[in-house]
């Protein structure tokens, strides 16, 4: 519930005042405020160009496939990777259409943060609110982790193609990497914003062209290729997790699902958009499909470059990719072409370079927005915006502290990269699923229509993206292979835990009191006594009576 010493909105003809203009929500004491609440601090700088190259370039699916094949290699081999993908798609659809919806109603930099707390109503909705976003949070740093964990592999792996009878692998060599390639895209969104929207389309040339090049390599060079069973039939004899067919092949979709599992992302650049009801489900649309079908035919092509499965399947926190396209560019008497191995790494290494920018632009945005609603430590600190720069600087700087110390864990766990990619997609996707079982229990009726809006169908879709999200995290929260032990064991049910104790003492010592929960309760959380005509805001509807008990003028 908010504040109710917060002064409410005055009234007004429209939400917007009568403007037309899709960032403006409301006129509060004569100040133009956005959909969060909030006037405008950053620039709207992105068209629908520079939003969907944040989302393929944030999405980076192709590369983000190769790169993890670790995660699904032992479960099943190439069929398990190729089909994964397909299941991965298929449930990630509905919490795309989900998101799309909602953005498209209410597009705040606050995302799910936000729509859970409308969804949740007067009621419940600041808690869930609360705890959505700091699971949401704390997922997109799971997700930074990975993304410059595979980065720093892949730069390790580009010094050690020319050093390969020299050079002996140390975890630390891969941290320093980590590191230098963390604080560059640190500096970089700091200091380079009016660079930002040029390198996140920089980084959609990589993934498109540079894709559609690396998948030409793969199918043109191989002197040698897989049979049609060993890329489409293997899956038993490749299956070397201990679990059952069934099981092995539900665990190994997590593969997938990294890869297409970013659908929120864009939406927490909605207030540097000038057209996000719009553009925003445009871009989610673009994220999902695009990046499924590069994946799709980078999978396929890659399956049937490889020629000895075995040599991939010795550690998961290296970087296989490696030995593929050794495997990949060799002549017919297996000499490795290590030129056109170098090549095709660097391709990847730009995408998964600014990939890694975009995200730690999102991960400062998650941070900032709950920052500026007091549900931080030192919220008025971190809700702080340079508006020169056009970037809240500490909390991007609390953002690369924080991921600083994640990219730590490889150092001393086997599993680490599997715990990292697996936390991403079980926080973010737990995140998704509070807003959608929040808004089917209210019965839809918090959110305005979009441009975007899913209507009637909107019940089933909300419902079995919950249901799909139930399962598939239930499933990555199984041990990795069987027998287990300490050291191999699949942590992601500790981290889910520990984050939502760690959420909830925070609720308990500062929130319960102090958390007055976000503006957009002002805007769009109407209680039962109330009523509100002209349900969006923008287009200039009529909105006489907001907030107001019925029966009154």
């Amino acid at each position: 519930m908010a504040d109710p010493n917060s002064e409410p909105l005055p009234k007004k003809n429209g939400l917007d005042g009568g403007s037309e203009d899709e960032t403006v929500a409301a006129v509060e004491n004569g100040v133009v405020v956005n959909h969060s609440g909030y006037r405008d601090q950053l620039k709207r700088q992105y068209s629908l160009l520079g939003l969907a190259g944040i989302a393929v370039t944030v999405d980076n699916a192709w590369v983000a496939l190769g790169s993890s094949i670790s995660v699904s290699i032992l479960n099943g081999g190439p069929p398990g990777l190729i089909f994964g993908l397909i299941v991965a798609l298929f449930y990630y659809t509905f919490i795309g259409l989900g998101l799309a919806e909602l953005a498209s109603s209410v597009p705040t930099a606050g995302g799910v943060y936000h729509w859970a707390t409308i969804a949740g109503g007067p009621k419940h909705g600041r808690f869930l609110g609360f705890l959505t976003g700091w699971i949401n949070f704390y997922g997109w740093m799971f997700d930074l982790a990975a993304l410059v964990q595979i980065t720093a592999n892949i730069t390790v792996s580009m010094y050690v193609i020319y050093h390969r009878d020299t050079y002996s692998f140390e975890p630390w060599h891969v941290y320093i990497a980590y590191l230098l390639v963390l604080w560059i895209c640190i500096s970089t969104v700091i200091f380079g914003n009016k660079l930002l929207p040029y390198t996140q389309n920089a980084g959609m040339f990589f993934v498109i062209v540079g894709g559609i090049v690396t998948i030409i390599v793969l199918a043109a060079m191989p002197k040698q290729r897989a049979s049609n069973y060993f890329v489409w039939g293997s899956f038993d004899e490749n299956n070397l997790t201990g679990w059952q067919g069934g099981v092995a092949f539900l665990l190994g979709v997590l593969n997938g699902a990294f890869t297409v599992g970013t659908p929120d992302a864009i939406t927490h650049m909605a207030e540097e958009l000038p057209h996000p009801r719009r553009d925003l489900p445009i871009a989610i649309a673009l994220q999902i499909g695009l990046g499924f079908l590069y994946a799709f035919c980078f999978a396929i092509a890659l399956c049937y470059a490889i020629t000895d499965l075995g040599i991939l399947q010795g550690g998961i926190n290296t970087y296989p990719l490696v030995d593929i396209y050794l495997q990949a560019t060799a002549d017919g008497e297996g000499n490795q072409n290590l030129g056109a191995t170098f090549g095709l790494l660097f391709i990847i290494w730009c995408a998964s370079m600014l990939c890694c920018i975009g995200t730690t632009l999102t991960n400062s945005r998650i941070y900032w927005a709950l920052a500026r609603d007091n549900a931080v430590p030192l919220s008025s600190l971190f809700s702080k915006v340079n508006e020169r720069l056009s970037c809240p600087v500490p909390a991007t700087l609390f953002v690369a502290i924080i991921a600083t110390g994640i990219g730590a864990i490889p150092l001393g766990s086997e599993v680490a990269f599997l715990n990292l990619a697996g936390s991403f997609i079980i926080l973010t996707t737990v995140s998704y699923a509070i807003p959608f079982a929040a808004n089917v229990l209210t019965g839809r009726k918090h959110f305005p229509k979009g441009p975007f809006h899913l209507g009637n169908s909107g019940f089933v879709i909300n419902i079995l993206a919950v249901l799909f999200i139930t399962l598939f995290d239930t499933f990555y929260c199984f041990p990795y292979a069987l027998p287990t032990n300490a050291e191999i064991m699949n942590y992601n049910s500790v981290i889910l835990a520990g984050v939502v104790v760690i959420t909830m003492a925070w609720w308990v010592v500062h929130a319960r009191r102090s958390y007055p929960g976000p503006k957009v309760m002002g805007l769009y959380v109407v209680h039962d006594d109330q009523v509100l005509h002209g349900a969006a805001p923008g287009g200039g509807q009529e909105a006489e009576g907001f907030g107001e008990k019925k029966g009154k003028e």
